[in-house]
């Protein structure tokens, strides 16, 4: 690296959406470099329910939009990445004690549909009950309804890869292992010091995205001028791996503990399920499951799928959300992005994130901070921009 060379844009963070960023800055021309603390994609975004999806149980909080918006971008990953992210049959079991009754969950799938643009494969149908013994075992006890409708799934790490090979591919930089030390802000400039396994470095930039997920305020408490940012609450999720396969789709479940939704689904011949959400106020980097997580998903897998009961977990895993302080269940929270400006206005840090709606968020990202950039010579349309191999 030469000495203190100039970047557009450095990003502080290789989860999905620095990746995103990266990507949607290199497609504008602007010459960029991500810094990331351990190796790309190994935080959150390799710790998600790995869906591309709308957010169905959005609707009853009437966030709209973000359903919309998460549909949209879920159909330009189904183009641009068929490789990467693919349609899956999704199954609504209802049962006596479910909190939702049919006519409520038809409502619901019609209003989805309607969102999607009425799409092919937007629509769903009742499963025959004639059909409901091919659904892996599902407990047909006090059954009264199964619907299907199709949404996505993804491996999130290989996606926030793809997506940063991409960027690459337009001139983006990103150097692993980079741990941010400070950054400054001198005369409407950034001077960035970050350190490596080998040396220690700095590096000069006219704008910062902290894209740190779960970091985030730690980032900002690296920088000068210094800023607080807004106050959150980091949310554990937890998932579970089970050795027997569920191989029909994915199915969308209510927990009979509390009704939360869990999702029990395929993965890598195995069956994924999850998630939990628990306050975490820990350091980020110590975040893992706990063994009362790990029995409410297990629980929750067998009650449905009675073939789990004496299943055995396989592993485990913990990730952690980034959600607007504030009281009451975090379930039941807001989940649309923040994108909080610092006292300069050119640092832009990243708050939540949906997987999903990674690329129209780092879209906004770099919209937010065009005004400060010299224009570029235009590269790519990050709507239409195919995902490499």
């Amino acid at each position: 690296m030469n000495s203190n060379p100039f970047y557009d844009v450095v990003i502080v963070g290789g989860g999905i959406h620095g990746a995103g960023v990266a990507q949607a800055s290199a497609a504008q021309g602007y010459s960029v470099l991500l810094l990331e603390q351990n190796s790309i994609g190994s935080g959150t975004s390799n710790k998600s329910s790995k869906l591309i999806h709308g957010g169905l149980r959005y609707l009853e909080s009437g966030q709209f939009s973000l359903v919309r918006e998460c549909l949209n971008e879920r159909h330009y990953l189904l183009k641009n990445a068929p490789h990467l992210v693919e349609l899956k049959p999704f199954y609504l079991p209802i049962y006596k004690q479910t909190s939702r009754r049919p006519l409520q969950i038809q409502m619901g799938l019609s209003l989805y549909a309607l969102l999607a643009g009425l799409r092919k494969k937007s629509f769903f149908h009742r499963v025959s009950k004639n059909n409901w013994n091919q659904l892996d075992g599902l407990s047909l006890q006090n059954l009264q309804s199964v619907f299907q409708y199709w949404d996505a799934q993804t491996d999130d790490q290989l996606l926030t890869k793809a997506v940063l090979s991409s960027a690459k591919e337009m001139g983006a930089e990103a150097i692993e292992h980079a741990e941010l030390i400070c950054a400054e802000n001198n005369d409407g400039e950034w001077q960035i010091n970050f350190k490596t396994e080998q040396h220690q470095a700095e590096v000069r930039s006219k704008v910062v995205v902290n894209a740190g997920g779960p970091w985030v305020n730690e980032v900002l408490k690296r920088l000068t001028p210094n800023d607080a940012g807004m106050p959150v609450d980091l949310v554990q999720g937890t998932h579970i791996v089970l050795a027997e396969e569920t191989s029909q789709g994915i199915y969308y479940v209510e927990s009979p503990e509390d009704r939360r939704a869990v999702f029990v689904m395929p993965w890598y011949g195995e069956t994924l399920v999850g998630t939990t959400e628990k306050i975490y106020t820990g350091d980020p980097a110590n975040v893992s499951p706990t063994s009362e997580e790990e029995n409410y998903l297990l629980n929750t897998a067998s009650h449905y799928f009675p073939k789990f009961k004496h299943t055995d977990i396989q592993r485990s895993f913990a990730g952690l959300r980034v959600l607007p302080q504030q009281q009451g269940a975090a379930f039941s929270r807001p989940r649309e992005t923040t994108i909080y400006k610092d006292k300069t206005n050119s640092c832009l840090s990243i708050y939540g994130g949906k997987l999903t709606a990674y690329r129209a968020t780092s879209a906004n990202v770099v919209k937010q901070f065009n005004h400060l950039l010299p224009n570029r010579r235009f590269v790519a349309d990050t709507r239409y921009l195919k995902l490499p191999e």
